[in-house]
C-alpha cells in the first residue's frame, strides 16, 4: 500500500444533513463503511487528502479507525452536481487477497493506420481483481490497426490474476475510415436540421 492511501478515519455518531454540512465546513467528508456481513460504520475522513485519492478509479484506502487497520474500496462518491464538492463516500470492506468486481477505465494507446478513426465504444471493462492489485486503467493498443478492424472485451489483455466479467463479445474499439465517419456525421447533422426547422415552424 502507498503511504498516500493511509487515512485516519474518525468514528461519528451524529447523522443528518445538518451534521454533514458542519463536517464538510470543517474540511471533512462523511462516509460509511459496509460489507462482509458487518454493521455499517459511519466515519469522517480528511477532506483534502481523500479528495486527491478518489480521483483515481477504484481507489483503495488503508483506514486507521481508532487504531485498527481496515482496507476499504471506494464504491461510490456522491458530489454536489453544481459545486462538485464531495458530499459523501461509500466504502466497501475488503480483505487482502480477496477478489472484487470493479469497472476499470479503458485507455487507448498507439496509432491506427493513416486515414482511419478510432471509435471507443466501451469506456470501462468489468473485471475481477485482487483488492490490493486493482489496475487504475486497462490499456488497449490500436497500433497499426486498419479500417474494419475491431477489438472486443475478450481480445483485451488483462492484468495478471484478473478475470473478465464483461461479456467477451462486447465491442471495445472499432476502426473506421475517416471519410466514412465524417460522412455519417454530416448525414446525422443533415437529418437534424429539417427536424429542427419543422419544430420551429410548429
Amino acid at each position: 500500500m502507498s503511504e498516500d492511501t493511509k487515512v485516519v478515519a474518525e468514528l461519528r455518531t451524529e447523522f443528518g444533513k445538518g451534521f454533514a454540512r458542519r463536517l464538510r465546513a470543517a474540511g471533512k467528508i462523511p462516509a460509511v463503511i459496509y460489507g462482509h456481513g458487518t454493521d455499517p460504520v459511519h466515519v469522517a475522513l480528511p477532506g483534502h487528502q481523500v479528495s486527491l485519492i478518489v480521483r483515481r478509479a477504484n481507489a483503495l484506502l488503508e483506514l486507521d479507525i481508532d487504531g485498527k487497520d481496515q482496507l476499504a474500496l471506494v464504491k461510490d462518491v456522491q458530489k454536489d452536481p453544481v459545486l462538485q464538492i464531495i458530499e459523501h463516500i461509500d466504502l466497501l470492506v475488503v480483505k487482502k487477497g480477496e477478489k472484487v468486481a470493479i469497472d476499470v477505465p479503458v485507455v487507448v494507446t498507439g496509432e491506427a493506420a493513416p486515414g482511419t478513426l478510432v471509435n471507443l465504444d466501451t469506456t470501462t471493462i468489468s473485471i475481477e481483481a485482487e483488492a490490493t492489485h486493482i489496475p487504475e486503467h486497462i490499456e488497449v493498443s490500436v497500433e497499426g490497426l486498419e479500417e474494419g478492424d475491431h477489438i472486443t472485451a475478450g481480445d483485451v489483455v488483462l492484468p495478471k490474476g484478473s478475470i473478465l466479467v464483461t461479456d467477451a463479445e462486447v465491442l471495445v474499439v472499432a476502426i473506421a475510415a475517416a471519410t466514412a465517419a465524417l460522412e455519417d456525421e454530416a448525414s446525422a447533422e443533415g437529418a437534424e436540421a429539417p427536424a429542427a426547422e419543422e419544430a420551429a415552424a410548429e
